[in-house]
């Protein structure tokens, strides 16, 4: 997938400080990273682009690609989402909305469609878009002081259906319901228990474990890595949806509780939700 234009409206200008996506190899394993430490790896609309070209030119690769170990650096987050402070230039005519949410679903398409096994290493906060990007990985491990969460609720937003299935299928509608209407963040033994993650490790160990799984990931037949990964998918089936459906999600940006939720976010303090 070539680059993207980005609309001169949306663009954060010479300040940008979300997260780049970058990869780096480390003999058959490929390492993907979210680099963007100072705000917790978050990702603007270029990021999600950048995670859907990263994610397919791995995909394109053959059987030399053992293991996809995807990260986020600084050691304080995997991700905190998406790039709330760019909103305002971002996600706010319903038309750039919908790029927006498109991204998003072509991003984690991306990362869940890739042939290649793909193993999440959590280090620190996994909030919101981060936690769906974790959720498209076929295995997440995570630090002791991990946490877990997406309190879009408090943004008034929602989460569209691309983005909402991952979770659904990985832990069930009664796991989801809990994180989605409660908005609250979850520990890391909390996520070990509900299904999110399979292991956690000792927070400066972390990165090793990550690391030694994904080799030994890596140490398997590659071919059969890939067919059981597909072969997981199909005994899981999928629902196709409207594009009616498909598109209610993106109403929310135009409530009136969503520039309330933006705005408190960015001035810090507790959002007054009206309900309109």
């Amino acid at each position: 997938m070539g680059e993207r234009p980005v609309p001169e409206h949306v663009t954060d200008g010479p300040e940008r400080t979300a997260a780049t996506v970058r990869e780096e190899s480390a003999g058959r394993v490929r390492k993907v990273v979210l680099d963007g430490p100072r705000r917790h790896n978050v990702l603007d609309l270029e990021g999600w682009w950048a995670l859907e070209r990263v994610f397919g030119k791995l995909a394109a690769q053959g059987t030399e690609v053992g293991c996809v170990l995807l990260s986020g650096a600084g050691g304080r987050a995997f991700s905190a989402g998406s790039d709330i402070r760019a909103f305002e230039r971002q996600r706010k005519e319903m038309a750039d909305v919908r790029a927006y949410s498109d991204a998003i679903a072509g991003g984690l398409a991306a990362v869940r469609n890739c042939p290649h096994p793909v193993l999440a290493v959590v280090e620190g906060l996994c909030v919101g878009g981060g936690l769906e990007i974790a959720a498209c990985c076929d295995i997440r491990i995570c630090g002791e002081s991990s946490r877990f969460g997406a309190p879009v609720n408090r943004l008034g937003l929602t989460m569209a259906h691309a983005e909402l299935r991952p979770l659904v299928e990985l832990m069930g509608r009664a796991w989801t319901s809990h994180i989605l209407l409660t908005g609250d963040l979850i520990g890391a033994e909390e996520a070990r228990a509900m299904g999110l993650v399979t292991a956690v490790c000792p927070d400066a160990e972390v990165a090793g474990c990550g690391l030694a799984l994904a080799e030994r990931i890596s140490a398997g037949a590659p071919l059969v890595n890939r067919w059981h990964k597909r072969f997981i998918d199909q005994v899981a089936g999928k629902v196709e949806l409207s594009a009616e459906e498909l598109d209610e999600p993106l109403e929310a940006f135009a409530t009136r509780d969503h520039a309330e939720g933006r705005a408190a976010f960015v001035e810090k303090r507790k959002p007054e939700f009206t309900g309109a």
